[in-house]
């Protein structure tokens, strides 16, 4: 529960004159109750102003304020002037479809003279932290699709902190005042009239367009426009007549040429069963001529549509040439990204003629260069060689030209490689898991070249590293993956998502809702006590101060380390977590108290900033516990919030003995100078660590490769049995070996749920 009522001001009160419409106020929840529990009308609340300079209370009649709920005040703060606000406040339903924004929405958003689509990859505040404010707006950080990529201002960063990263221009923060849904079937009158507002300035008489009517896409010829009506002539008028004209909302226009013979699904119906030709069967690759030249894509789905006797595919293109990802009016049938998807006639598709020499046998699939295979490797076999055990690791992995051989700023790719698959396998079921004919090389190299000679032989030739980046870029993920540098959660989400469509790792509960995704970004607050922070206390400090649970125990997690950019680091060191205690992270299942170890009943986020309680984790506690720290003087103003305890667990008085769940670290990719390392624990003592550098030998090359090395460094077990104390007195330049490099330059750390691994 919020410990404040807010409020937005909607007539001007008599006094103080300074108060301006669309003003948010505040109030704490124990003086509002107590003022509207009081005898007689209430007439007047004092309410503290957002923004203020002085931070001081005005008594202000409540028929000058409307009441906000918390994330109505949070998402209307980020609009300015108040103005603005004010505005956005009286279109209830764009707000409330707002709230239900999530990480991957597609969106339109305004950004000075245009309207741009983009997916949402940030929600949240962008100012520091304001004690004297209890909220500090929340705003959207937008990442611009083709074709607006390039009409942003931001790669992803607002001042000197990353909020998400996208490329150069191609990132938009702003508020909810300028951003609005892609898909508008669910919209509102009042959202429909916004959208078309927006959408004015860009149809004019004269364009062609296309809109979706009658459970199909038709198009026509814009004749006028008065207010947000479009007369269109088409190809069919109300009454089914040809040649005729149409009246639309604008809302539901689209600008553009609709490619000639293409019709888009907006029902679920089940697929027929895949052709009988194979090169035009499901996931094969083929063309398709439209009025601008060939397009080449993918068959997604094979079926009829409503109004079409034709069978029909979907295709997923490689290029944004399309009308949709998949989705047509909030229905969806396939994934792929925006503007990628088209439905056309199964007769207008053909084989891709740019793999005509392949025979038509095998699916399309573009086979590999036989020189590029390993002489052991069999074609049509799926070889399992499993992790290095410890015993293997001095055999086959320590020594130069040892692990992955780099390239060309391949670094980062090498380095989490190598910390992903040489001593572990949770991440092995996306090496086996069904693809589509056109990944399926990717995946063969990344098995058969890379991983499995690894394991095998503990080396891997540079060829096979940039073969790989080679098939990336061939495929379109990104046109400089055989020259430029990436970040590693970049690659891995690129490997993961978009060629594996391997499920997200991480499934995030968060107001009543459940979020997915590949890596977690530790984010902080200022207001914490952290000088020499340990991993458990990160997560569990950004989780709070997001307001995170996890839904269930992740398999693998992925960390990636608070940092301002790559070269500023938040802390001069951080502690390892061997082990990341998350039984008190999860959204589901008891907790212990903190203090004695009885059944939780309640958690306290007020305590959770005191300096007193930073070491010992998420402030849950049993109702005695709770009773006593809340009855020192400086806690009486806090609020406990009850915890919800599963049935069948009942707090009887004595301490309840919790499985706790856990997960182990196995791997640490580190930079320094923007240089990837990493660091893999391939065992169960502290000292089993061992450090890999793809380009240990700066000077030297090997056929215009790079001189990988492999050392152990049992060193570093011996920072972790210091003491917090001690090691935050260790100078880095003298720490021994590389340990410096571990405990200073973390960029990720990688944990594994011990249950899901196949070997240890």
């Amino acid at each position: 529960m919020d410990p404040y009522v807010y409020f937005i001001v909607t007539k001007k009160p008599e006094t103080p004159l300074h108060i301006k419409l669309g003003s948010i106020c505040y109030i704490s929840d124990f003086t509002y109750r107590r003022h509207i529990s009081e005898p007689g009308r209430l007439t007047k609340l004092p309410v503290t102003y957002l923004k203020s300079l002085n931070n001081l209370p005005y008594d202000i009649d409540v028929t000058c304020m409307e009441q906000l709920s918390p994330e109505e005040a949070d998402i209307l703060l980020a609009c300015e002037p108040e103005d603005e606000r004010l505005k956005c406040f009286r279109d209830k339903d764009a707000v409330q479809a707002s709230l239900g924004f999530t990480m991957g929405t597609t969106v339109m958003v305004k950004e000075e003279d245009e309207t741009l689509m983009g997916i949402i990859r940030y929600i949240g505040p962008l100012l520091e932290p304001n004690y004297t404010n209890p909220i500090r707006g929340r705003f959207f950080g937008i990442e611009l699709q083709t074709p607006d990529k390039g009409k942003g201002k931001t790669d992803g960063s607002y001042g000197s902190r990353s909020f998400f990263r996208c490329e150069k221009n191609c990132g938009v923060f702003a508020p909810v005042s300028r951003v609005t849904p892609l898909v508008l079937t669910s919209m509102s009158p009042s959202m429909a009239k916004r959208h078309s507002q927006q959408q004015a300035q860009n149809i004019l008489p004269g364009d062609s367009v296309y809109f979706f009517i009658d459970d199909k896409y038709r198009y026509g010829i814009v004749l006028d426009i008065q207010e947000d009506i479009v007369q269109i002539s088409t190809d069919k008028d109300e009454n089914g007549k040809r040649g005729g004209e149409i009246k639309l909302p604008l809302y539901m226009v689209h600008k553009g040429e609709f490619p000639s013979g293409s019709e888009s699904m907006d029902i679920d119906i089940p697929p027929l069963e895949a052709h009988t030709n194979p090169s035009t069967s499901l996931n094969s690759v083929v063309e398709v001529t439209l009025g601008k030249g060939n397009t080449y894509g993918i068959i997604r789905w094979i079926g009829n549509l409503p109004g079409r006797d034709d069978v029909m595919v979907g295709l997923e293109l490689e290029e944004a040439c399309g009308v949709s990802d998949g989705t047509i009016y909030g229905k969806r049938y396939f994934d792929c990204p925006p503007k990628r998807a088209l439905f056309v006639k199964l007769t207008s598709c053909r084989p891709d003629s740019r793999f005509q020499s392949i025979s038509a046998q095998n699916n399309m699939t573009p086979e590999l260069d036989k020189n590029e295979e390993d002489g052991n490797h069999d074609t049509g076999k799926l070889e399992t060689v499993p992790p290095i055990s410890t015993e293997q690791v001095e055999k086959l992995l320590i020594g130069r030209m040892k692990g992955i051989q780099g390239h060309c700023n391949s670094c980062y790719m090498d380095s989490a490689l190598f910390g992903l698959f040489s001593c572990s396998s949770v991440l092995d079921s996306m090496l086996f898991k069904a693809t589509t004919p056109q990944d399926a090389p990717i995946q063969r190299i990344l098995l058969h070249n890379i991983v499995n000679p690894l394991r095998s032989k503990g080396f891997v030739h540079g060829r096979h590293i940039m073969r790989f980046r080679e098939q990336l870029q061939k495929h379109g993920y990104c046109q400089s993956f055989t020259t430029d540098e990436k970040d590693p959660e970049e690659f891995l989400i690129i490997v993961m998502h978009h060629i594996l469509a391997l499920e997200p790792l991480l499934k995030l509960y968060a107001a009543g809702k459940v979020q997915e995704s590949y890596c977690y970004q530790i984010f902080l607050d200022q207001n914490h006590s952290l000088v020499l922070p340990t991993v458990q206390q990160l997560l569990e400090h950004s989780f709070y101060s997001e307001g995170l649970k996890l839904a269930e125990v992740p398999s693998c997690l992925i960390l990636q380390m608070p940092r301002f950019g790559k070269k500023f680091k938040m802390f001069n060191k951080i502690i390892p977590s061997l082990e990341l205690d998350i039984t008190d992270l999860l959204s589901e299942g008891p907790q212990q108290c903190i203090m004695c170890g009885h059944m939780a009943v309640e958690e306290c986020a007020d305590c959770f900033k005191e300096p007193i309680f930073s070491q010992t984790g998420f402030k849950v506690f049993c109702k005695t516990c709770s009773t006593q720290v809340h009855a020192h003087p400086q806690r009486l103003s806090h609020r406990p919030a009850p915890l919800q305890v599963p049935k069948g667990y009942i707090n009887r008085g004595v301490p309840h003995s919790l499985t706790r769940d856990r997960l182990e670290l196995f791997a640490v990719l580190c930079i320094e100078t923007s240089h990837y390392v990493s660091f893999v624990k391939h065992g169960p003592n502290t000292h089993d660590w061992i450090f890999f550098d793809s380009m240990a030998d700066r000077e030297g090359e090997m056929d215009g490769f790079n001189i990988p090395e492999v050392q152990a460094c049992p060193e570093v077990g011996m920072y972790l049995e210091m003491s917090p104390a001690e090691l935050a007195n260790q100078v880095p330049r003298d720490m021994k070996g590389v340990a410096k490099r571990l405990f200073c330059d973390a960029y990720m750390y990688l944990y594994r749920s011990t249950s899901m691994c196949l070997y240890r």
